[in-house]
């Protein structure tokens, strides 16, 4: 008898669990392995061996669980010891998959899973077990390497320019309208809030200004820009990431180096209302309204893209392909063929060479000014947004399953 065992970890997103499936559908096909096995809280639930097995929960379950926003079999944030420091909690966990009878173990998730997939890999290569460890990739952020973008990208990008799209609307009804500035997530690169320049209406970009941490932000400089652009036309909509950085490379706001999470990220936040405060001590006008996106880009399954339900679905029916020709510790990555019609194509990296790199937004997409994008961008987006999923309904209200609790 073989099994295998898939988790999530990481910061969730809206199609996470359409990975999973993938991969259990997969097996049903394949027939690869007697039993595929789901890690409850990711490797810190395993190591509490809080598992279920997912092969044998039904189709209608696991239909509703496609469609199921945010990390449907639980999360964590938890960081293995550097295998020079300790091995006890890499020689517990491979216990616990070996009485399993597991020889594989994939793992969804972002640059921090992709380092777990790396170094769990090497241990059990070094000790001589059988066991195969994948991940499949997974962040809203955009910012792996190698892969063109990343699962649960595309529908929190969709979500940010259909917003931006409702909120600029709201924010121009009247005569003497405002200053709006909507804040996306992104701590260390701007693709979500570039994101907003698919955001058209009679195809014109709403977005004034979009203000991405790839380029240094200029206080003085976003000062003369806004105040021009509002006496103008009497409105100014702008974007900003949260990741936002001065010419030292230090966030622009006080309110954004709180806390850190278990990973030691600095959780961001407040850079609208940094912004805010700006534009109101300068005078431009006293219109001014902050709005901070905050989780909802991640969880919005109502909004999501189709395309990146479709995409997540098969990185995890990949994944397991892999595990049949005997990969290790390797990554499913996504390359892009063609954009009209769009086109992808999956192909292997290894987990070590995404872990600790950045993706950044690229440069040369970003406007001499550094206050807007390129169309290049526009195109680099704009396919990822087909379609919307058919959601399973109760009381006239999305049905959600999830497996943690």
């Amino acid at each position: 008898m073989s099994n295998c065992i898939i988790a999530q970890s990481g910061g969730p997103t809206s199609v996470i669990n359409s990975s999973v499936v993938g991969l259990v559908k997969a097996n049903e096909e394949l027939k690869l392995y007697d039993k595929v096995y789901g890690g409850l809280n990711g490797i810190e639930g395993i190591l509490k061996n809080n598992i279920i097995e997912l092969s044998s929960k039904s189709c209608d379950e696991l239909n509703t669980f496609t469609y199921t926003p945010s990390s449907g079999l639980g999360s964590c944030r938890y960081k293995l010891k550097p295998i020079e420091d300790s091995t006890e909690e890499y020689d517990k966990l491979l216990d616990i998959l070996s009485k399993l009878d597991i020889e594989a173990f994939f793992y969804v998730g972002g640059n921090d899973s992709m380092d777990t997939t790396a170094k769990l890999s090497k241990y059990a290569k070094e000790n001589g077990l059988n066991i195969k460890f994948i991940g499949i990739p997974k962040t809203i952020d955009n910012d792996l390497m190698y892969t063109d973008h990343t699962p649960g990208f595309a529908s929190a990008a969709k979500f940010i320019s259909t917003i931006v799209l409702e909120t600029y609307l709201d924010a121009s009804v009247y005569t003497n309208n405002g200053i709006f500035i909507i804040e996306t997530m992104g701590r260390d690169t701007g693709w979500l809030a570039a994101s907003a320049c698919c955001a058209k209406i009679n195809g014109r970009q709403v977005a004034d200004f979009i203000y991405l941490p790839e380029v240094a932000f200029d206080k003085e400089k976003f000062l003369i820009d806004v105040r021009k652009k509002f006496e103008e036309q009497n409105q100014v909509y702008i974007v900003v990431s949260e990741g936002l950085k001065d010419e030292n490379g230090k966030f622009i706001t006080e309110f954004n180096c709180i806390s850190q999470d278990t990973f030691g990220h600095t959780q961001l936040g407040g850079v609208s209302e940094c912004l805010r405060n700006l534009i109101l001590t300068a005078g431009i006008t006293t219109r001014v309204k902050a709005l901070e996106l905050g989780v909802l880009q991640r969880c919005a399954m109502h909004c999501a893209s189709k395309v990146d339900i479709e995409e997540a679905y098969l990185a995890g029916y990949e994944a397991l392909k892999y595990a049949m020709d005997n990969k290790n510790g390797s990554m499913v990555a996504i390359k892009r063929e063609s954009n009209s019609p769009y086109k992808t194509s999956f192909f292997e990296v290894e987990a070590s060479n995404v872990a600790n790199n950045v993706k950044y937004f690229p440069k040369e997409w970003i406007n001499k000014d550094g206050n807007n994008l390129t169309e290049e961008a526009f195109e680099y987006f704009s396919p990822l947004f087909e379609g919307t999923p058919s959601l399973c309904l109760e009381n006239n209200l999305p049905k959600y399953k999830v497996f943690y609790k």
